[in-house]
C-alpha cells in the first residue's frame, strides 16, 4: 500500500470541536480518538488522491481503453483460453 503521509512525522496538537455526548460515549467505550481520526484521515486522503489521479489521467486512460478495444492487447494473440 502506498504511504500517503510521513508516518514518522512528529505528533501535533489540534483544537477540535466535537459533540460532548459523542466524546463521553467514546471515552466510556475506551475509543482512542486520536488514533481513530488518524486512521480515518488516511482513508479519506487516499480516496481523494486516487480520485484526483484518475481525473488528472482521464484522457490517457480513455485513450488507452479505446486503443485496447480496437486493437486488443499483445497477449491476446498468445493466450490459449
Amino acid at each position: 500500500m502506498t504511504a500517503y503521509y510521513n508516518q514518522n512525522a512528529p505528533k501535533k496538537s489540534a483544537n477540535l470541536s466535537i459533540n460532548s455526548d459523542l466524546i463521553a460515549q467514546a471515552k466510556a467505550l475506551k475509543i482512542n480518538l486520536s488514533k481513530l481520526l488518524e486512521e480515518q484521515l488516511v482513508q479519506i486522503i487516499a480516496n481523494k488522491k486516487e480520485s484526483l489521479w484518475v481525473q488528472e489521467n482521464k484522457e490517457a486512460i480513455e485513450s488507452y481503453n479505446e486503443r485496447i478495444s480496437i486493437n486488443g492487447t499483445f497477449s491476446d494473440r498468445l493466450r490459449r483460453f
